[in-house]
């Protein structure tokens, strides 16, 4: 990415209101409670034509014994280092406080454009009150009601100048593949995606419930180019009590709709949980390419045989759809956390497999005469030919004489059929039979 706005300022200002109006969604998480915004969550914005990314961060807070407080302070600090302009939000109602004293004077020792900018300029009453920001020495000051827009297009006037568009390549990301990882709380999602991008790009700790938004990082190394996206552990409706954890859960279940490949990781010193196979059944049901990661392998006692046998039993419990890649790791070690990348990788491209009509009839018809539908009522189903419907994921249609007599016996027979020849490890596949 290329052009970057970073949305920074204390707590509780309004940050996650703009980056929600800029980006036209609802990905980061509002509500009035300082902390609720914890890593940094990347949007897309357009104005006039330009696309840029946009950066929300947590609230920057100092002089705190809060584990989250230190975490957010330096994910703002990395925001700030990877923007081309920073917005500086601040509070009209509440004027200059210390803490805005702090993070201006870390701006202007940034050296990056600031687009000062003064929030909950909600009503005639209040436009003027801003000027008193000008002492901070970062130029202009804009006026914004975050809730109802009003100054949002001066504010994008201000910062687009800052952009190079000459080697923008932010609509490119449009066509990569998106892999999200998924799993309940604290089986390690953020720790994989910081081993994997060499940086501590999302919060971790070993309190539950730390990642609460979806985030989305580029992955551009060893030949591969990717979306990743890390999201908040999925866990029972009856253990979610807050609303702001709610909400997260149903970001990560939207994530889960929204990728093409999800990494389910699973804890390998507790097993696979029903809360484990409900993110299976999700990703499931969504058509989602599935690579199954078994996380913290190290801390199991294990010997030659320890390897097979957890696999033939997790195949077991994720039948019948358990064609995906398994993968051992430990994402402290860093053990075969690669492999996941490429099993994800060969996933997507099984998700994505063509097979020319000619090509799966001269396969699959010799094997449906040789093993044809059971008779029902005495009558016979012929079938006639295949063909792959042009969906999204993986689907087929056989068209026949009697379609609603096939039993889903045969329907499971014809699917394994076509993984046997065509391999689509780690795809769910979707067979019809039509009237011909």
């Amino acid at each position: 990415m290329v052009n970057i706005v970073a949305i920074v300022g204390r707590p509780n200002v309004g940050k996650s209101t703009l980056f929600n109006r800029l980006t036209e969604s609802r990905n980061a998480i509002v509500k009035e409670v300082s902390g609720v915004t914890r890593d940094r969550i990347y949007g897309k914005g357009e104005w006039n034509g330009k696309v840029f990314s946009v950066i929300d961060t947590g609230g920057y807070a100092v002089n705190s014994d809060d584990i989250f407080e230190a975490e957010i302070r330096r994910q703002v600090e990395l925001a700030i280092e990877e923007a081309t302009v920073i917005i500086f939000m601040v509070d009209v109602m509440s004027g200059i406080t210390e803490m805005d004293e702090l993070v201006a004077k870390k701006l202007r020792k940034s050296g990056k454009p600031v687009v000062v900018v003064a929030n909950k300029v909600d009503n005639t009453q209040r436009i003027g009150m801003s000027a008193e920001f000008y002492s901070f020495g970062l130029g202009e000051v804009f006026d914004l009601s975050a809730t109802n827009g009003t100054g949002t297009g001066e504010i994008l006037d201000a910062i687009v100048p800052f952009f190079n568009f000459d080697e923008d390549i932010s609509r490119e990301e449009d066509n990569l593949p998106r892999i999200a990882v998924v799993g309940r709380p604290n089986v390690g999602k953020s720790s994989l995606i910081n081993a994997l991008t060499g940086e501590e790009r999302n919060i971790v700790t070993n309190i539950s419930g730390t990642t609460r938004d979806a985030i989305h990082t580029r992955y551009n190394s060893f030949g591969f180019d990717f979306i990743l996206i890390d999201t908040a552990g999925i866990r029972k409706k009856a253990k979610v009590h807050e609303d702001i954890e709610y909400y997260s859960v149903l970001r990560s279940i939207r994530t889960i709709e929204n990728a093409d490949v999800c990494i389910v990781m699973i804890d390998a010193s507790e097993g696979i949980q029903k809360q484990d196979l409900s993110i299976y059944y999700i990703a499931e049901k969504n058509s989602k390419g599935i690579v199954v990661l078994v996380n913290k392998w190290d801390l199991v006692e294990k010997d030659h045989t320890t390897m097979k046998a957890y696999e033939t039993k997790l195949r077991e419990q994720l039948a019948p759809f358990n064609d995906v890649p398994i993968i051992f790791t430990s994402v402290l070690t860093k053990q075969r956390i690669y492999q996941s990348i490429e099993a994800a990788i060969k996933v997507n491209q099984n998700r994505t497999k063509k097979i020319a009509t000619s090509v799966l009839n001269d396969v699959l018809l010799p094997i449906i005469h040789a093993t044809p539908p059971a008779a029902v009522k005495g009558k016979y189903i012929k079938i006639k030919y295949v063909q792959q419907l042009p969906t999204h994921s993986p689907a087929f249609a056989i068209f026949c004489n009697l379609p609603q007599y096939v039993q889903d016996a045969y329907k499971r027979f014809i699917e394994n059929r076509l993984r046997d020849e065509f391999d689509f490890e780690g795809v769910p596949i979707k067979v019809f039979f039509r009237k011909k």
